[in-house]
């Protein structure tokens, strides 16, 4: 009897310690989820799967979509080398990489020997030609009197015409070195922008070198920066989707919400043989806030249709760069699969470019599931 009641004395308070607050408490709320990695970190598996919703990925038409890399190069057609037919010595530049300049803006000023040559063999030049035409009256005189024969008086024209053209090609040379030949020149010779725009190529200093149109390498170069080219790098698979004169959209990294447009003028014949890429030049108008070098992302859409996976925004994780679903993959287990997004659709809906397939069930909040397995 006494055994009986001590008992039911241990049973009824057990009962009432698993009636406390904190025991109602555990009685109500779910288990804690427990999430299991699996080997190859892709697939995890957990032990509540009703806690992580799915949705069916549903099918959507759109044309098809091609984004590759490129780079703000020059218009080498644009381009205008800077020469000096003087050789000599820089005393004076005027002008730096990066600066714009307008059409006939003074450089540089070079001291040059050639200067002094030039008009040295032009006076001579004017003194020969000066002789030979007095030369040629006194012939004509001569030969009207009949004191010399007519091959005298055409000897004597046929010299008085050879020195009229070492004038002409003297005065021209000092023209080309930007020396005026009625006036005593000087030894300082200007070299002038042939165009306006910016330099973009430097190849001389202050107190430099110059010489003439020999191996060396130009002065200057002059881009015309209102149009631009735009180098991409397009792979062997998927060069058959662009086509010349087609339609691209451009994004700056720089500025990604500005779109700009260009035209596809070239695709290049050969394939880099490292990196099995072709070189696809797209022409755009710079707008004023482009520079050469900036990464761009090309954008270019085919003609025929193609079904793609739609699934709501929140299934898509961004995670280091990239982009990511998870997949179910049944009992309990999701399999993270990376994909490629595209445009943004009403009702908070998003293409998926690949790596998903219409039917496929993902997880519909793919950041609460991260974020449970990274505890």
């Amino acid at each position: 009897m006494i055994r009986a009641v001590g008992l039911a004395g241990c049973l009824v308070l057990a009962s009432c310690q698993g009636r406390g607050p904190a025991g109602d408490q555990a009685a109500g709320a779910p288990p804690p989820t427990v999430v299991e990695h699996v080997s190859d970190g892709s697939v995890v598996t957990v032990d509540h799967p009703e806690q992580f919703p799915l949705v069916t990925a549903t099918e959507h038409d759109a044309a098809p979509q091609l984004n590759v890399t490129g780079v703000v190069s020059p218009d080498v057609s644009r381009a205008v080398p800077v020469v000096s037919l003087a050789s000599g010595r820089v005393v004076d530049l005027r002008a730096r990489l990066g600066d714009d300049v307008h059409q006939g803006q003074v450089l540089l000023r070079i001291r040059s020997p050639d200067i002094a040559s030039a008009f040295s063999g032009y006076r001579k030049a004017v003194a020969d030609e000066l002789l030979t035409r007095a030369q040629l009256a006194r012939s004509k005189d001569l030969f009207d009197h009949g004191a010399i024969a007519k091959k005298d008086l055409e000897a004597a024209e046929d010299a008085e015409s050879k020195a009229v053209v070492d004038v002409d090609t003297g005065a021209d040379l000092l023209k080309t070195l930007g020396v005026d030949p009625s006036h005593e020149p000087t030894s300082v010779v200007d070299v002038v922008a042939p165009v306006s725009g910016v330099i973009t190529e430097q190849n001389v200093t202050n107190a430099a070198g110059v010489k003439t149109l020999d191996n060396s390498p130009n002065l200057f170069t002059i881009s015309d920066l209102s149009h631009v080219w735009i180098i991409c790098d397009v792979y062997e698979r998927d060069v058959p989707m662009v086509h010349l004169d087609d339609t691209a959209e451009i994004r700056l990294n720089a500025f990604p919400d500005k779109v700009l447009r260009g035209r596809v003028s070239n695709i290049g014949p050969a394939l880099d043989p490292s990196i099995r890429t072709a070189k696809v030049r797209i022409e755009v108008v710079n707008p004023g806030y482009m520079r050469l070098g900036m990464f761009v992302t090309a954008t270019f859409h085919g003609s025929a249709m193609q079904s793609l996976a739609v699934v709501p925004a929140s299934a898509i994780l961004h995670l280091h760069d990239r982009e990511w679903v998870y997949v179910s993959a049944g009992s309990g287990r999701f399999q993270r699969v990376e994909i490629v997004s595209g445009a943004q659709l009403p009702g908070d809906l998003q293409e998926v470019r690949s790596g998903l397939r219409p039917g496929q069930r993902v997880v519909l909040k793919a950041l609460v599931l991260q974020s449970t397995v990274e505890q």
